[in-house]
């Protein structure tokens, strides 16, 4: 097992070969066995291409459009926000032993994502109207989170959604983990074995967020002796491995925090553990931060 600490649960951006790459995660980098990150950049007319062999790939439009051509279909001009800060996603899902080529249709900015599959699903294109937007939490913990990928979606393991997190706000909070599977008394699905990513934009370039990553008595790496407890700070486009443990983010006052969570695991889903010591102050919510939606909803 590996000992996570807040220098290797951060993977910062330039270190990839290939310099369309902004920031890369392996499951080698990261110690599990299951997401593929990737956050690229492309100059119009650029092309990419990319066999998904036996995994499941999403694509999500950071900003900027392009096309994608495959052996399963063609999606053109996708995109309709200049940067994540401007307006709602599109995204593209594609199944297992799918070939694709992406031509930037201009300067554009993207995301994709993949883990290992065993079952086959349709390509499935998500445009703006398709996304579901939801406004959590309350008071100082009011975020907006944008689901392109949620539970359900027809896929076999892959879940993806945005959110954004004003400045003076909190998310990810209460905290809350998915490092177990286990089962509630009903039987249903009370929490989720999940790792993820938290690929982070920042809306002016010297903004950050602080993120804490910390373990309890269940989580797997703590009962074997590799407890996590971690501050860690995230500037523009670093990415923060969510291995185990609860993982709550703070925003500045002044800047907002974008992040893209790309999660996989044991199931298809989003059940979680609140920490029981903080699970309270859902209850003590008063009102919504006036701030999110962050930018208006009816253009898309």
């Amino acid at each position: 097992m590996k000992q996570y600490h807040a220098d290797n649960l951060v993977i910062h951006p330039g270190q990839a070969a290939d310099p369309d790459v902004i920031v890369e995660v392996t499951p080698e980098i990261a110690g599990w066995e299951t997401i593929h990150f990737q956050a690229r950049r492309l100059p119009v007319g650029r092309t990419w291409s990319f066999q998904t062999g036996n995994h499941e790939l999403v694509l999500v439009i950071l900003g900027g459009a392009l096309d994608v051509s495959s052996d399963h279909g063609q999606w053109l001009g996708l995109g309709r926000r200049a940067h994540v800060f401007a307006g709602l996603p599109t995204a593209l899902y594609l199944s297992c032993h799918t070939f694709f080529t992406v031509t930037a249709a201009t300067d554009c900015e993207f995301a994709v994502a993949w883990v290992k599959a065993d079952q086959d699903f349709a390509p499935r294109l998500v445009t703006p109207a398709d996304v579901s937007i939801e406004i959590r939490g309350g008071d100082h913990a009011t975020r907006q989170i944008n689901r392109m990928l949620p539970p359900g979606f027809p896929c076999q393991r892959l879940v993806v959604v945005e959110v954004y997190t004003p400045g003076g706000n909190w998310s990810s909070y209460p905290p809350h983990k998915h490092d177990v599977q286990a089962l509630a008394a009903d039987g249903s699905l009370a929490q989720a074995d999940l790792d993820e990513v938290y690929y982070y934009k920042m809306d002016r370039p010297e903004g950050y967020a602080l993120q804490r990553v910390y373990t309890d008595h269940n989580s797997p790496l703590h009962r074997a002796g590799f407890p996590i407890d971690a501050a860690v700070i995230a500037h523009d486009n670093d990415v923060v491995l969510i291995p185990e443990g609860y993982h709550p983010v703070s925003s500045p006052v002044g800047y907002t925090t974008y992040y893209l969570n790309v999660l996989a695991g044991s199931a298809q889903s989003l059940a979680a553990q609140d920490d029981p010591t903080f699970a309270w102050v859902k209850d003590s919510y008063q009102s919504l931060d006036p701030r999110v939606p962050i930018y208006d909803l009816s253009q898309d």
